[in-house]
């Protein structure tokens, strides 16, 4: 449900940032896979996230809407608008899955640049190499403050 989304749970970064530090106090962090998930679809959300501590990111939003959907919020309804999420045949009509393909393929190969090019500005040749201390959090009052200080 849509409540869980907006009003359950910590957001990404104050969540992932106390459970990475639960188990990295544990000694433990470096026997585990964390995947981040949860509004990491844009470049700098999500070099942040590996920064932070993912070993790699899950984006579902971004790449829904490249492929056509317009959150419309039924697709348990079986009544998807745009065909996108429905078991309907006259709903499915509407798709073309090579140009869905093509346009999910084209939304990661974007987002894969544009996280290189991050990387490379931060100095470093991966963006899973980027260290918190190169990255800084910038407040809505326009100051900023070390994203390994905000974690």
């Amino acid at each position: 449900p849509l409540v869980f989304s907006d009003h359950v749970a910590l957001p990404f970064k104050l969540g992932f940032t106390e459970v990475y530090r639960t188990f990295a106090e544990r000694g433990l962090h470096e026997q585990l896979v964390f995947i981040g998930s949860g509004k990491l679809g844009f470049p700098e959300a999500s070099l942040l996230a590996l920064a932070l501590g993912c070993d790699m990111i899950n984006v579902a939003r971004e790449a829904m809407l490249a492929i056509g959907c317009i959150q419309a919020q039924r697709c348990h309804t079986g009544h998807c608008p745009t065909g996108v999420a429905t078991q309907s045949a006259w709903l499915m009509r509407g798709l073309d899955p090579t140009l869905k393909a093509a346009r999910l393929a084209n939304y990661l190969i974007t987002l894969r640049k544009e996280l290189l090019a991050l990387a490379s500005a931060c100095g470093e040749p991966h963006p899973a190499l980027v260290p918190l201390d190169r990255l800084d959090i910038v407040s809505p009052g326009f100051s900023t403050r070390s994203a390994r200080q905000a974690a």
